[in-house]
């Protein structure tokens, strides 16, 4: 619509110069030309408006199946590389630096809190039921724990129960009392994946102090960590901390 009223200044500043004085041509002429300055000016204007609006909905689209991924991978993951690859994305998207151990044969990770000397063996896992002691990545943070330095500590990241609904899963055990037993002999720690999305959506939208959970983390005894509400077998959870 806006280009055809440019089109018809255009024409009319055309015709004025044919049949009008020369005085008036003038002043004509130079009225068509600001009125399709100024509707040009309208139209970029709403190309604008229209393109920033088209890349915001897709902005919000890329994040929505951003995250639908990433509860895919973490949640209900079809392998333990893609299931590492991911825990890998998400620590250095939130700003550890994160790197493969090549120090260790025993971790999957190795995760340090920026300008602090905690560091983590991070041995990460997916298991149909609840995680039991004999899992081997249990076995592989017990030699880890031979291995360690000083600053270092056994961090087990669990997908569990992945072929159970979501909604289900709040209503099970994720480790067996055996194995709460084991990681609390052994100091070691263990989170599901599910409270890592959780606590990665609740840092990204500046809820919670990421580092300040995980130093807690470090310096908790007894260490299984899970959501409020998900159902543990030895539950010595503290709040996730607030800014």
């Amino acid at each position: 619509m806006l280009g055809i009223i440019q089109l018809l200044l255009a024409v009319f500043a055309i015709f004025s110069a044919l049949i009008f004085s020369e005085e008036l041509k003038l002043f004509i002429s130079l009225g068509c030309l600001i009125a399709m300055f100024v509707v040009s000016r309208i139209e970029k204007g709403r190309y604008d408006e229209e393109t920033a609006r088209k890349s915001l909905l897709n902005s919000e689209i890329d994040k929505a199946t951003k995250k639908e991924s990433i509860v895919e991978l973490l949640l209900r993951p079809k392998s333990e590389l893609l299931l590492m690859d991911t825990v890998h994305s998400i620590f250095k998207d939130l700003g550890f630096k994160i790197s493969t151990g090549v120090n260790y044969q025993s971790v999957d990770r190795i995760v340090k809190i920026p300008e602090t000397r905690i560091a983590f063996g991070v041995q990460i896992l997916m298991s149909e039921g609840e995680v039991e002691g004999n899992h081997p990545k249990i076995n592989r943070a017990l030699q880890f724990e031979k291995e360690k330095k000083e600053d270092e500590k056994s961090l087990i990241i669990a997908s569990t129960h992945t072929r159970l609904p979501l909604s289900e899963r709040s209503e099970v055990s994720h480790i067996s009392k055996e194995l709460s037993h084991f990681l609390s002999r052994h100091n070691m720690s263990l989170i599901t994946t599910h409270h890592l999305y959780d606590l990665w959506q609740k840092a990204k939208e500046g809820e919670i102090d990421i580092f300040t959970f995980f130093e807690q983390v470090y310096s908790h005894s007894n260490g299984i960590f899970s959501t409020k509400g998900v159902a543990n077998p030895n539950p010595p959870l503290f709040d996730v901390p607030l800014r």
